[in-house]
């Protein structure tokens, strides 16, 4: 469905015309409902409870009908955002799922944690009129969610079977999203993971308080229901490599096996005990049960604890800290808080959570006992100085200004850096110095023409909605390379 078809249907005239612009401008945006912040940090219950259908329903009235949807232009994934919220305007609740559905294979996930505020709702034409921006994320949520709760979930149309097998490197937003519009066109498409559950970051590395496992199951199992395969426990490159997946006569490769390799700061004291990467800590609570005692992998549950960093990552971690029982739960960032990349809504929740921010503040040093474990840090204090490259101004050192506090345990959570087990394994790719695999940046193609790859393995680091969109770029480019090719 194009932009004139979505102009051209009757009802949407119809339901343009009978509020006036004017009137839709002055609606509030709405609240979402939310645990309250004394008991959501102990327990691990997602915190926001989602849109009512008459809250939905009134946001929805706020949507302008744009001639010119600037907000789609924000979405990587292309969803046809006026239709889909008209259609919640109007009660057709299923009607708006089935449109989300049509270009992202994880709408209730993208209506949880995608940046909307950066992109859909950023362009929204109420924010010209100094208006908040129609409340996008949350219709999407709504949508998914009614959908998923009615039990009437709808399959999307499916391609007649060509037949042609596909090999898909991971099971993370960027593999899900391409593995979807791949089985779409008609491929007998199969998802290799390295893990044991499907999912990747969306399992891994963001917690249930943000992004229920059993949502993301559903996602999932939708993807089966098209003809989506699984395998888990098998590491391409390891397990089986590329050229063996060539010679068993799949005609495509994605690669979507994202950025695993934790960063660290290399300071003094980094190898002492209690001090590990978020990615360590996310994965051994969210997806091997490590606050158990009896886990085969428990974590040490700190009372008093640094989380490294201003990203979302690090605000799962110290959020997860909280609710493990610390009673001291501890963010230093380097920068002040409006540099802080971690959604606004995260920062928020976590302070109403009772998390201490200490920002213009950077580890230089931790500081252990005869055992070997760690029992203080010192932060060099901060100031900002010039603009980096990204924009932000860059941190410099306050000169002989230092603070010593004590803890049990330091979270790192400063980047990542891509699996290099696919860059090193494959004959002919391109990688840059980073470790990232080089791609046309048009059609997600590698160096080695069977090759497509995008997420975190081509970028670095992004966010999931930006890996789905290079999965439905990479999908749309193979099928018609594919094609050529025949």
């Amino acid at each position: 469905m194009n932009i004139t078809e979505q102009r051209s249907q009757p009802w949407r005239v119809e339901l343009r015309n009978s509020i006036k612009a004017k009137d839709r401008t002055n609606f509030p945006r709405v609240q979402m409902p939310a645990q309250d912040p004394k008991v959501r940090c102990t327990n691990n219950l997602e915190v926001n409870n989602g849109l009512t259908p008459e809250m939905a329903m009134e946001e929805a009235k706020r949507c302008l009908d744009c001639a010119n949807p600037t907000c789609m232009e924000g979405c990587p994934v292309g969803i046809y955002i006026p239709t889909f919220i008209k259609h919640i305007e109007k009660g057709e609740f299923l009607e708006a799922a089935r449109t989300l559905k049509e270009t992202s294979a994880l709408p209730a996930v993208c209506g949880r944690v995608c940046p909307q505020e950066k992109q859909c709702e950023a362009r929204c034409v109420h924010l010209k009129m100094n208006k908040e921006s129609v409340a996008i994320g949350h219709l999407e949520r709504f949508a998914a969610d009614y959908e998923r709760e009615s039990g009437n979930i709808s399959i999307p149309v499916i391609a007649e079977p060509n037949g042609m097998k596909i090999a898909v490197v991971g099971s993370g937003p960027a593999g899900l999203s391409f593995a979807g519009d791949m089985a779409k066109f008609g491929y007998d498409v199969t998802v290799f993971e390295a893990l044991h559950e499907i999912g990747g970051v969306l399992k891994y590395g963001i917690p249930e308080f943000r992004l229920p496992n059993s949502f993301v199951d559903v996602e999932i199992d939708n993807l089966r229901a098209i003809g989506v395969k699984f395998v888990t426990n098998c590491i391409i490159g390891r397990t089986i490599t590329i050229e063996e997946l060539q010679a068993d006569g799949y005609k495509g490769v994605f690669v979507g096996s994202g950025a695993g390799l934790p960063r660290f700061m290399n300071i003094k004291g980094e190898n002492l005990v209690g001090v590990m990467s978020s990615n360590e800590y996310l994965t051994r609570v969210n997806l091997m049960d490590a606050a158990n005692s009896a886990s085969d992998t428990p974590v040490f549950l700190g009372k008093k604890v640094l989380v490294v960093g201003g990203g979302n990552t690090a605000m799962d971690s110290v959020r997860t800290a909280k609710r493990l029982g610390a009673d001291r739960a501890i963010i230093a960032y380097r920068r002040s808080e409006e540099e802080m990349p971690a959604r606004l809504e995260e920062v928020h929740h976590a302070k109403e959570e009772g998390i201490e921010f200490m920002t213009l503040r950077n580890p230089i040093e931790f500081i252990g006992n005869e055992q070997g474990r760690v029992t203080q840090v010192i932060l060099q204090v901060m100031e900002l100085g010039q603009p980096d490259a990204s924009g932000r101004r860059s941190p410099v050192e306050v000169p002989g200004k230092t603070e010593t506090i004590e803890i049990d345990e330091a979270i790192v959570s400063v980047g990542v850096s891509p699996n290099p087990l696919i860059p090193q394994s494959v004959m002919g790719l391109e990688i840059t110095k980073w470790g990232t695999i080089v791609v046309d940046n048009d059609t997600m193609q590698s160096a080695v023409p069977i090759v497509f790859a995008g997420g975190d393995i081509v970028r670095g680091g992004a966010t999931v909605i930006l890996a789905m969109g290079d999965g439905r770029k990479a999908a749309a480019a193979m099928d018609k390379w594919i094609k050529d090719s025949l």
